[in-house]
């Protein structure tokens, strides 16, 4: 249980961070991630999950775009953390691509090599799909 809570500290300290800053732009949906998640990105670096079966925070340290213009979408790498309900939690490594539907309207995939830590280190590989609305 203590992994969950200094995850939670951390993900509040980064948050405070973050809108500390003038302008925020803070996106809000839903995922398959921790299984049915809702889902807060600000500043299209910080991705907090909480779900049916956990929770998880990622900072998206790495953006990008691809050469050919014909690509709509863009990609990004991160780095993270998570815990589920039933004691199990971990490290992860988010690779995902990102599609800007509109100027509202985000989806976004991606895989994460993760490292569970519960009755000894396990590589475990996840993944999610997501859709978020910009405020």
């Amino acid at each position: 249980m203590k992994p969950i809570a200094l995850g939670l500290l951390l993900a509040v300290s980064l948050t405070a961070q973050a809108m500390a800053k003038e302008k925020t732009n803070i996106s809000a949906g839903l995922a398959v991630d921790q299984q049915l998640s809702a889902v807060l990105e600000v500043d299209d670096q910080y991705r907090f999950t909480l779900g049916n079966g956990g929770t998880a925070f990622d900072y998206l340290f790495q953006h990008g775009t691809f050469d050919n213009p014909d690509i709509p979408v863009d990609w990004y790498v991160g780095a993270g953390g998570w815990a589920e309900w039933d004691d199990d939690y971990g490290v992860r490594l988010p690779i995902g691509l990102d599609w800007a539907i509109n100027k509202q309207i985000s989806a976004y995939g991606q895989v994460h090599p993760e490292v569970n830590f519960h009755g000894g280190p396990e590589l475990q590989l996840g993944g999610a799909l997501g859709v978020t609305y910009s405020f």
